[in-house]
């Protein structure tokens, strides 16, 4: 009991450690390739905000309201062999 709660701490601190400096490309690496279509390569920023068709809108749900569902007739309970057909 007294080793897992030092342990827990140390792993708290173990993932807390991460370098907070800046990304830079590294020796011989070249810049982002500009896209067929586009008149200039995209900025580092516009690269990573998601677009629409990435992250989508919630908007397709088209109930607004709880509305009571009408009877279905074909929502029937299984029957004695539970749907399957005889062998």
């Amino acid at each position: 009991m007294r080793t897992s709660l030092l342990i827990l701490p140390l792993l708290a601190m173990t993932a807390a450690c991460g370098s907070r400096a800046e990304l830079r490309p590294t020796e011989g690496m070249g810049q982002v390739p500009t896209a067929v279509a586009a008149q200039a390569p995209e900025t580092p920023t516009q690269l990573m905000t998601p677009n629409t068709q990435s992250q989508p809108d919630r908007q397709a749900d088209l109930i607004t309201r709880s509305v009571e569902r009408k009877d279905d007739p074909f929502d029937l309970p299984p029957g004695p062999d539970n749907g399957r057909k005889g062998d």
